[in-house]
């Protein structure tokens, strides 16, 4: 018998999707309201960035679980608001490593207590431990899957 706990129909993806797509929205209405000119999308790449600054498009590919047309277009598009910056790799011209520009670096403040705020409210009402367990769970499907 599967290892299965929910009704049938009920997947593990629409509750998951359910939770981050409401995280995701309320995130962007605080970066609206903050008057933040800034995607969910793009704050994603900026925030891979910010743990390490100068890497290729691919690892960000990688990073966020998006593909290569999708990252072009967010560094594109980041591009344009000079929040990042291509520097062709000296070891390798065909790849561009991102770069935050000075700009950019200067959201990393704001907009993490802007998502720590977020989660804290998501996670009103649950217990720590329970968090833990979640967290555990998660990363048991994801290793199960990759």
């Amino acid at each position: 018998m599967p290892n299965n706990h929910f009704k049938k129909g009920e997947l593990y993806s629409f509750i998951t999707g359910k939770a981050s797509i409401a995280i995701a929205r309320r995130l962007q209405k605080k970066f609206n309201t903050s008057g933040l000119n800034l995607t969910i999308e793009q704050w994603s790449v900026l925030y891979h960035l910010w743990k390490e600054d100068g890497i290729s498009q691919q690892e960000l590919c990688n990073a966020t679980f998006r593909d290569k047309p999708s990252i072009t277009r967010l560094v594109d598009n980041l591009e344009k608001i000079n929040l990042v910056k291509r520097v062709p790799s000296e070891h390798d011209r065909r790849i561009n490593l991102i770069f935050l520009t000075k700009q950019a670096q200067k959201l990393q403040e704001e907009t993490m207590a802007l998502a720590e705020n977020t989660l804290n409210e998501a996670l009103t009402g649950v217990p720590a431990e329970k968090i833990d367990v979640c967290k555990e769970v998660l990363q048991i499907v994801y290793d199960n899957l990759k």
